[in-house]
């Protein structure tokens, strides 16, 4: 890397030019300008002097000894899964001239946001310190650091900033027994880098929380350069912020910050701890994630999870339709809940002989899981249970007049059958729900529970392949027969 923009080495190519290194540049003059090389005559030797003196010239103005960073050692990803935002640290190790030290930091075609970006040193803490920051005129997506070292040598270097683009959801599978009593539950990660920038052998980290934001990440880095340098930057003596941080990027940036602090790697698995209303997942291992890439990481595998299958019918929400759950809590008694679980897709399974043969149930998502909340996974139809309701009578009573001869209160008895039907080979379990608007009176032989005051459910469990009807009566008062 160099150390200046600016040397005036010159080289001599096969179509004979003269090269003029300036940066990482070259500027390429006619060779027949420039015959001034040990041999040539004389009086050609002044043209080398004046087109050095047009190239100096040129870069008069341009920005000396400003260093450009070089490649990370190492990076950690924070990912949260609340909002498009990820925390990003990075390791890199500097060479640092005693004096002054201009470094150069640039998010061009990335989504990072420049308000966030953060310099500490880590090693020669006490003999390297940052003066200032600032946004070069000219120069788009570009800031410079103005380092001062009383240290002449190799020192390591923190970067921390934030940037947007980069996701991750959680995917469940779900593996039901023969009898569907109980279940081998499994878990895993997919992160997805649309954030315009490469991490190359990047440790990730998995925040569930929420994380308010008072302005979005995305339209801080799509904003280019601030209109003041709010970089927030580490004083290596003083331990402490020079400039403050932009009061517009974060209001939750010290818990982000004591998130990072508290996180702690396990080799060879995927840690979990809980940081306050922030539980953090640790992946094993270290990616490489380049833009545009996305890849599965597993979590977790807990077999034998307890577990009931329920089958629901209500016309109001699912037509004529039987739909099936599966039902199970996250708790630490149930072999989860040690930790929330995030939200996700489910992918659930049924093993149909006891050779493991299995097939495919349903799919469906779940919203975040606190530990010991129950939990129901709608799995779709189940078209191997019935439910088929039939009005066998219905009769108007009781009819009331005004003086004017309007019906102004009537009385409704609606007699229904109840069909319900078990073709499956194993015993299910089903939770039949019937809405009565209005003033109503329910007679039936079977056991039913009120859901509220317009709804009842009747719970039937039914044997493989068996089959049940009952009967109910209900009585609707309307108009001036209500009496509630």
């Amino acid at each position: 890397m160099n150390s200046s923009i600016f040397s005036n080495r010159l080289t001599r190519n096969d179509a004979r030019t003269v090269q003029v290194q300036v940066g990482r540049g070259v500027l390429t003059a006619p060779w027949r300008l420039a015959t001034s090389w040990p041999g040539a005559p004389r009086t050609a030797r002044p043209t080398i002097a004046i087109l050095l003196a047009l190239l100096v010239g040129l870069v008069a103005h341009a920005r000396i000894n400003v260093v450009t960073l070089p490649d990370r050692d190492t990076v950690q990803l924070t990912i949260y899964n609340s909002a498009d935002l990820t925390l990003v640290k990075e390791t890199r190790h500097l060479t640092f001239k005693k004096g002054i030290n201009k470094l150069e930091f640039s998010w061009a075609n990335t989504l990072i946001d420049p308000t966030s970006v953060e310099f500490r040193p880590l090693t020669h803490v006490s003999e390297v310190e940052l003066q200032d920051v600032s946004f070069p005129p000219r120069v788009a997506n570009t800031l410079e650091w103005r380092i001062n070292s009383e240290f002449a040598g190799e020192v390591v270097v923190e970067i921390r900033y934030f940037t947007s683009g980069i996701s991750w959801t959680a995917d469940y599978v779900c593996e039901a027994n023969k009898n569907e009593t109980q279940m081998d539950f499994s878990g895993a990660v997919r992160v997805t880098n649309k954030s315009g920038e490469d991490y190359e052998n990047a440790q990730v980290r998995l925040v569930v929380g929420v994380i308010r934001l008072v302005q979005e990440i995305a339209d801080l880095a799509r904003a280019g350069k601030p209109g003041m340098p709010t970089t927030t930057a580490f004083n290596g003596r003083a331990g402490g912020p020079v400039p403050a941080a932009a009061p517009q990027a974060l209001l939750a940036f010290g818990a982000m910050m004591e998130a990072d602090k508290s996180a702690m790697m396990k080799p060879k698995e995927i840690q979990k701890e809980g940081l306050s209303e922030y539980f953090m997942y640790t992946v094993e291992g270290r990616d490489t994630i380049p833009t545009g890439w996305a890849k599965r990481l597993p979590s977790f595998k807990t077999d034998m999870v307890p577990l009931t299958s329920y089958y629901k019918f209500e016309v109001e929400r699912f037509g004529d339709q039987v739909m099936r759950y599966y039902q199970f809590t996250n708790s630490v008694a149930n072999k989860l809940g040690k930790e929330p679980l995030p939200d996700g897709a489910v992918k659930a399974f049924r093993f149909t002989t006891d050779d493991k043969l299995y097939a495919f149930v349903g799919r469906t998502s779940v919203k975040y899981i606190p530990i010991d909340e129950f939990v129901e996974l709608e799995l779709g139809n189940d078209l191997e249970v019935m439910v088929k309701p039939t009005l066998m009578d219905w009769q108007k009573t009781d009819v009331r007049f005004d003086q004017n001869g309007n019906v102004i209160g009537w009385t409704t008895k609606e007699t229904w059958e109840i069909e319900v039907q078990n073709s499956k080979d194993i015993p299910v379990v089903v939770d039949i729900r019937r809405n009565f608007p209005g003033d109503w009176t329910l007679t039936t032989q079977q056991k039913y529970e009120n859901v509220d005051k317009t709804k009842v459910k009747f719970v039937l469990p039914l044997a493989a392949r068996g089959k049940q009807n009952f009967t109910y009566e209900l009585v609707t008062r309307h108009g001036t027969n209500a009496t509630r």
